[in-house]
Parts: structure tokens; C-alpha cells; sequence
């Protein structure tokens, strides 16, 4: 099967979330599978594209009432074809949205629409007739409607699919970037009314691609009520039949415990002593005392209100403070966002010497947290999908979890058969107090049921190769219909 994967970022040419993960490691997965997959996105200015050659080539679209030539680049890795989008846009400004995470470019609407026109011109020159053009999140939310409209009939017969990584994020513009943007006249590029009507890219998306996928099964629930939808509860549930969740995987050669590059000591399921020594190095790495008795937990994360910070530490005490006094426990944080949460945690962390708080983040540490630590904390509010789960699962780090999303999908709760986590309802001080306690008290007594939760953790099978079958099926069903 012929198919072309359309992103704003993937490692390892650009990264700003999990997105640049998934359409990677997908992307490989797929091809593996003997699928001629090409992978395009933009040349930002601080991607490494030295591999890559210019192609004998360029594209001309028309956007601003202009024609904008687009120069390509390509390299292949592997049995993966990728093409670099390269242009002025791109390649001479900062950062992939913005400047910042916190600044985005007014202009992303023309940025964006400028990838997807010149990914169905690249197609056109080079002769190359995709079955599915797979789109990922906003950036990419007119390409369903660029194909069905695209006036020579080269994709007549490709399929678009669409896969929402994030419904909070839609690409909404004011309505007289549409025109700056040369699309073509369709209603399904606005949404709202009156003076609330906007360009909205993730529904135009919706509405127009032949088969949408969200990355869990109970995510693709969620999106369909009040309370997860986005304001776009009504157009999903519209669109329910056409609606899928397959549950991301990850990369188990680069999160594998046996042979991590990024760990001075390795594991097994068969053999978790190293564990121990990893758990001393967090310790000493993150000013915590070195104590093997004290079950620590670790946190990767966004520092933001989806990730449960705002429960977490609201209130005087607040729930993270009660829980450093009354446990226990060493808890270790580190990530990067929102900075009157921030703000917050340092102070905490200032008051309570069993608390590490780190606004930084590299791989080493991310790698150490989830080889050393004991429990890993995931409070969200809404959670698509998350890998941090799933890596902690495999290194025998009991994840500690809201019931939402792929969260749901990937931990089972202690409390039923065949349990590897701790998982709790509703997002509450109470609730995560509560489920902290039940984790600490199993630790603290009864060894050999915590051992076989790690190990029962460590024997799921989250590659992708099982994911990307999904999708090769769904790709297969679409393309029947």
C-alpha cells in the first residue's frame, strides 16, 4: 500500500510533543510491514537536514494571491522515504509554531496550508499516486478537503484519513485568512456562528476526511461528549461511524531497560536488582536523600492545567504538600510550562526536602525517572493517549493514573485481574490522595504482590507493530468503502 504521512513535526527532524513520536515511529512501523510510506514535513530552521538531498525539483502553489515556489528535500532512512518541506517560512524563522510554546505565529494558518497544497504537488510531479494521504492533527486539517477538490483527478482515488492527537488544539483563524490562504470555497472550513465563526482547521478535517482515528479507544469516546469535545462534541458524533481509536505505541529499542543507552545500569523481567542502583542515582542526581526503603515517585510532564497540576497543588495545604508530610515518600518532578504553577512547585519544593522540582528537561533524566523511580504520577485531566505509561510499564515502574483516555487503555487497575496500576475516577485532591496512599501501603507491606504488578507490567506488549496492523486494516476497510 502507497501511503503519505503529512506532519507538522517527528523525530528526529522536529519535536515540541508526542506527536513527533507517533507519525515516526508509525511512519517505520508501516514500512517495516512492506508499505511504500513517505513521510513530509517542514524544514524548520533548526532541523538537521544535512542527510537530505535537494531534489531535481520544485512546486508552485498559489497562496496570498501569489505563487510560492517550494523547494523539496529528500532522504530515505531505512524503508522510509522522508520529504522536507523547504521554505522562508520554515526555514528562517525560530521554534515550529512560534518563537516560543507560549507565542505562536500569527500567520500558521498560511504556514500550514502552504505544506498540505505543496505535499499534493510533490505527489503530482513525481508521478506518485498515494491510496491513503494520512493526516495528522491541525496543521494538516485542509488536506481532506484539498484532495476531494484538487482539480486534475490525479487522487480520485485516495483516501484521506485524519488522526486527532489532541481535540484542545483546532488551528482556529479569523475568517479573512481563508481568503489570504486561496482555499477553495467550502462552508466546512468555518465553524461557529455569528460573531464566533471562525477558520477552524480540525473541523474542517472532520467533516470532510473519508476516516477519522484518535489515539486510544476511549479517547475516541470521550471526544464525543460535552465535557472532552472541544465544542466539537456534535460534528464527532455525527461523524461516529466513521470515528476509530487505535491505541499509540512506543518505541521499545529506545525504551527497552535491558539495553537503554541512556542508563548506567541495566534490567530485566527476570532479573530487577538494577533497578535498585538506578533508584540510588535518581536520588543523588536530584538532591533527594539516598535511601532504599523510601518509594519514590516520578513525574514527566508538561507543567499545565490538562496535566492535574492545578488538583495537585491547590489549597493551603494542598494535596502534594499533605502528601509529602504525611508519607513517607520522595516525589521527583520534572518538565517545563505554565509559570504560576511553576511558580508554585518551586516553592513547595523549597519547604519539603523530599520533593525535587526541575524545570528542565533532557532524555538522560526522563530515562533515569522511569528506570529509578518506583511509581510514576499521572494526574490529567484528559489524556489522548500518554507514553509515559507505557513507559513506565516496561520498566517496572507501577504507573499511578486518572482513568481517561489511553490511560484507561493501557493500565489496569490492582483492584481487578491482572492489574499493573493504580487508577482512580475523578480528578480531586481526595481521590489522589487516596490512590497515593493505596500505592504506598502495598509497597510498604506486601512485597511479593508488588513485585508481580511490576512484572506483569513489564510483559505487555506496547510496539507499534501491533498498532500500525490497525492501521493497515482500517486503511484496507476505508479504501472498500
Amino acid at each position: 500500500m502507497k501511503i503519505l504521512m503529512v506532519s507538522s513535526e517527528a523525530v528526529p527532524y522536529s519535536k515540541s510533543g508526542g506527536l513527533a513520536d507517533v507519525t515516526s515511529s508509525l511512519s517505520k512501523a508501516l514500512a517495516q510491514l512492506g508499505n511504500d510510506i513517505r513521510l513530509l514535513l517542514p524544514n524548520y530552521s533548526d532541523t538537521d537536514d544535512s542527510s537530505f538531498n535537494k531534489m531535481d525539483l520544485s512546486v508552485e502553489i498559489q497562496l496570498s494571491g501569489k505563487k510560492e515556489v517550494v523547494e523539496i528535500k529528500e532522504a530515505v532512512e531505512g524503508s522510509l522515504t522522508v520529504y522536507l518541506i523547504d521554505h522562508p517560512y520554515f526555514t528562517q524563522r525560530k521554534g515550529i509554531y512560534g518563537e516560543t510554546s507560549f507565542s505562536p505565529y500569527k500567520d500558521n494558518l498560511l504556514r500550514y496550508t502552504l505544506v498540505s497544497k505543496a505535499s499534493l504537488q510533490l505527489c503530482k510531479q513525481i508521478n506518485w499516486q498515494p491510496d491513503v494521504i494520512h493526516a495528522h492533527d491541525w496543521t494538516t486539517g485542509f488536506l481532506p478537503t484539498l484532495i476531494k477538490q484538487e482539480p486534475s483527478g490525479f487522487f480520485k482515488e485516495t483516501k484521506s484519513v485524519f488522526t486527532i492527537h489532541n481535540l484542545a488544539y483546532q488551528g482556529e483563524f479569523p475568517r479573512m485568512d481563508a481568503l489570504l490562504a486561496d482555499l477553495p470555497a467550502d462552508e466546512a472550513i468555518f465553524h461557529g456562528y455569528g460573531v464566533n465563526k471562525k477558520v477552524n482547521m480540525m473541523a474542517n478535517a472532520i467533516k470532510r476526511a473519508d476516516l477519522i482515528t484518535t489515539v486510544s479507544p476511549t479517547y475516541a469516546k470521550e471526544i464525543q461528549s460535552v465535557e472532552f469535545g472541544n465544542n466539537l462534541e456534535s460534528l464527532l458524533k455525527m461523524r461516529k461511524g466513521d470515528l476509530i481509536g487505535i491505541l499509540n505505541g512506543i518505541d521499545t529499542d529506545e525504551w527497552n531497560p535491558k539495553t537503554d543507552k541512556y542508563l548506567n545500569h541495566h534490567f530485566d523481567i527476570n532479573d530487577l536488582s538494577n533497578k535498585r542502583l538506578l533508584k540510588r542515582e535518581l536520588q543523588k542526581r536530584f538532591n533527594l536523600k539516598t535511601d532504599d526503603s523510601v518509594p519514590v515517585i516520578g513525574m514527566i510532564s508538561r507543567i499545565a492545567e490538562q496535566k492535574g497540576f492545578v488538583e495537585l497543588t491547590d489549597g493551603s495545604p494542598c494535596p502534594l504538600e499533605q502528601i509529602l508530610d504525611d508519607f513517607n515518600v520522595q516525589i521527583v518532578i520534572v518538565g517545563t510550562g505554565d509559570k504560576e504553577i511553576e511558580d508554585k512547585l518551586a516553592s513547595l519544593g523549597q519547604l519539603h526536602n523530599n520533593l525535587s522540582v526541575n524545570f528542565v528537561f533532557d532524555n538522560h533524566a526522563a530515562h533515569l525517572i522511569e528506570g529509578g523511580s518506583d511509581f510514576f504520577l499521572m494526574p490529567s485531566r484528559y489524556e489522548p493517549c500518554g507514553l509515559n505509561q507505557m513507559y513506565s510499564l516496561r520498566y517496572a515502574t507501577i504507573p499511578i493514573a486518572r482513568k481517561t483516555g489511553g490511560l484507561a487503555d493501557s493500565i489496569i487497575d490492582i483492584n481487578e485481574e491482572g492489574g499493573t496500576g493504580f487508577l482512580f475516577e475523578q480528578l480531586s485532591g481526595a481521590e489522589l490522595y487516596g490512590t497515593i496512599k493505596r500505592a504506598l501501603q502495598i509497597y510498604n507491606t506486601e512485597a511479593n504482590r508488588l513485585l508481580a504488578i511490576r512484572k506483569r507490567g513489564m510483559a505487555l506488549d506496547f510496539s507499534w507493530t501491533n498498532s500500525a496492523r490497525e492501521y493497515l486494516e482500517a486503511y484496507k476497510q476505508n479504501l472498500k468503502g
